[in-house]
C-alpha cells in the first residue's frame, strides 16, 4: 500500500514534540503539507526546522496558538487555510490521588483534552463536508477504556473523547468525511519518562525503570514495552489517507495489546 496525501493539508495540534511530532513527521513523508502547532513561537519554529531537515524536503509550516481557547483555535485554523486532515493530539496527563483532584483540575483536563478537539472539529468540519473529503483524528488512550487509578481525571477525559469522535462521525455521515479515535497505549515520550520516574523512582537506569513501570503499572501489555511514537504515527497516517475511506466512527487501538477486550 502506498499512502499519498499530496495536495492535502494536515494540522496536528501539540506537535512540537512527542507523539504529535512523530505524527507530523509521518504525514509530511506522505506528501502532505503539514502545519505544526504549539503554544510558543520558539517551539513551533524549532519543530518546523527539524522536520525540514528530512531529505524528502517536506512542505511544513507552523502556527503558534493556544487551542485551549476559542481565539487560539481560530488563529490556528485561519493560519492553516484549507484543512483536509485535523489531528487533535494535544493532551495533558499526570498522576494524582483520586480524592485530591480539585474541580479546577477536572475542568483543566476537560478544557485541554476534550474541548480543544471539539472546538477545532467544529471549525473545520463544515468545510470538509462541503468538499466531500476530510479526516478528523482524535488521539485518545488505552486509559479511555481501562481507567488508571493514579489518574482518573485523565482517563475520564479520554473516555469523553471517544464519545466526541463517534458523535462527530455521525454528524458527517454520508459525506466522505471520516472521524476516528486512535487509542494510544503507553508510549515512550519525554513526558512519560518523567511520569515513569514519579511512579518507580528516578534512581534506576531508564531500561530498568521502563520494565519496572510496565511490570507494576501496565502488566496487561502484550508487547511488554513502551510503544514508540512512530508506531502511533503509522496508524494515523493510514487513517488520514484515502485508503481508510470506509473506517469512521471507530476507536482503533495501537496499545500493544494492553486493553483486555475484543471491542474496541
Amino acid at each position: 500500500m502506498r499512502i499519498d496525501l499530496t495536495d492535502r493539508t494536515a494540522v496536528v495540534t501539540g506537535s512540537t514534540g512527542g507523539i504529535g511530532f512523530a505524527i507530523a513527521e509521518a504525514l509530511a513523508e506522505t506528501g502532505a503539507t503539514v502545519v505544526v502547532n504549539g503554544r510558543s513561537q520558539e517551539s513551533v519554529d524549532a519543530a518546523v526546522a527539524r522536520l525540514r531537515q528530512s531529505p524528502s524536503e517536506p512542505d511544513v509550516t507552523g502556527v503558534a496558538a493556544d487551542v485551549t481557547t476559542e481565539e487560539g483555535a481560530e488563529r490556528l485554523v485561519d493560519g492553516a487555510g484549507r484543512v483536509d486532515v485535523l489531528v487533535n493530539n494535544l493532551g495533558i496527563f499526570g498522576a494524582a490521588e483520586a480524592l485530591d483532584i480539585t474541580d479546577d483540575e477536572w475542568r483543566r483536563y476537560f478544557e485541554v483534552n476534550v474541548l480543544s478537539a471539539v472546538r477545532l472539529t467544529r471549525l473545520v468540519l463544515p468545510d470538509m463536508v462541503e468538499r466531500s473529503w476530510g479526516r478528523v483524528l482524535n488521539i485518545a488512550s488505552d486509559s479511555a477504556i481501562v481507567t488508571p487509578a493514579e489518574m482518573i481525571h485523565y482517563g475520564v477525559s479520554k473516555t469523553a473523547l471517544l464519545g466526541v469522535s463517534r458523535g462527530f462521525a455521525k454528524a458527517a455521515a454520508g459525506t466522505g468525511v471520516t472521524v476516528n479515535s486512535v487509542l494510544a497505549g503507553p508510549t515512550h515520550t519525554p513526558g512519560v519518562e518523567s511520569f515513569v520516574s514519579e511512579l518507580v523512582g528516578d534512581d534506576l537506569p531508564w531500561e530498568e525503570a521502563q520494565r519496572e513501570f510496565m511490570r507494576r503499572h501496565r502488566p496487561q501489555s502484550l508487547i511488554q514495552r513502551l510503544i514508540e511514537p512512530s508506531e502511533i504515527a503509522n496508524m494515523v497516517a493510514y487513517l488520514a489517507s484515502p485508503l481508510a475511506s470506509a473506517t469512521t466512527g471507530g476507536a482503533l487501538r495501537v496499545d500493544g495489546g494492553y486493553v483486555d477486550a475484543l471491542l474496541p
